[in-house]
């Protein structure tokens, strides 16, 4: 599962790029992407899932992203099925020139770019505001695209209706073999979190010993490999507990833990709540 890199072209006349996706087929990004742009993704509506480099998070009626360069990450809206729109906004730092976060002016936008590297979810009144106004944004001309698009990295800079995401970049970060070795292994646990992940596996996929891989592994997302699985593990729980017709320990099974103890005990160390609490915290979200 390396990340591909993706390559975004500004259509011309224009200094950075704006997209509207309403078809679930349209909307065909590489599975796991970077690209050296900032990117803001509104989701109107839905749940889906936050991949973006080791964050794994839920959202659950829409969302509002802003994520730095180089933050590796998959599509958002990739298992969302509801119907749904989707814009997303990528420009490079410089998009308009050398020094354009320097100026006095941009002050509170600098902040907002340096933040966005951890990657930043909004919420709330701001979320929604923003989202209308990326939408009407697309039938603007190009000149007053950038000004709407100057005012709304303004608003999220004053905004304090955010999350800090955390995200770490690291396997771009780092050089081109640490990128394929994560790469490995985040594909390794993606496709069989389910069922039994093994640390030999693991190391095996990147060619190295047990215990040079648990120091490798520790060094770069700053976890342990067994943090890393069961976070992975209890963000797929969260997101199958918003299934009423699912057990706590059907819900446990599926995602890869055999031990109903166990689980309950990650899910209230991972989350600070436990499952029948967390999935009483998305009732009352959805009512």
């Amino acid at each position: 599962m390396k990340a591909i890199l993706e390559k975004i072209e500004p259509a011309f006349g224009s200094s950075f790029t704006i997209r509207r996706f309403d078809d679930l087929e349209e909307w065909n990004r590489p599975h796991w992407h970077f690209h050296p742009e900032y990117e803001i993704v509104y989701v109107s509506n839905g749940r889906g899932k936050r991949h973006i480099g080791d964050h794994i998070s839920f959202y659950d009626d829409g969302d509002l992203i802003f994520l730095g360069p180089n933050l590796p990450h998959f599509g958002f809206t990739e298992e969302l099925f509801e119907d749904h729109i989707e814009i997303v906004v990528q420009m490079k730092e410089d998009f308009l020139g050398q020094e354009f976060l320097s100026k006095p002016e941009m002050e509170a936008i600098s902040r907002l770019f340096e933040r966005s590297r951890q990657g930043i979810s909004f919420s709330g009144a701001i979320k929604e505001e923003i989202g209308n106004r990326l939408m009407k944004m697309m039938e603007l001309e190009n000149f007053d695209r950038l000004l709407e698009l100057l005012s709304i990295l303004q608003l999220m800079a004053r905004s304090s209706d955010y999350k800090m995401l955390n995200a770490s970049g690291f396997a771009l970060e780092v050089n081109a073999q640490d990128q394929r070795r994560i790469a490995a292994v985040y594909g390794y646990v993606e496709s069989d979190f389910q069922g039994e992940v093994n640390l030999d596996e693991a190391a095996s996929r990147v060619n190295m010993t047990v215990p040079a891989f648990c120091r490798y592994f520790k060094k770069l997302t700053r976890k342990t490999f067994s943090q890393f699985v069961n976070e992975f593990r209890i963000a797929h729980a969260c997101r199958l507990l918003g299934d009423d017709t699912l057990t706590i320990a059907a819900v446990s099974f599926e995602s890869g833990f055999n031990n109903l103890s166990h689980f309950n005990r990650q899910f209230k160390s991972i989350t600070g709540f436990n499952p029948r609490d967390y999935r009483k915290s998305l009732k009352k979200v959805v009512s």
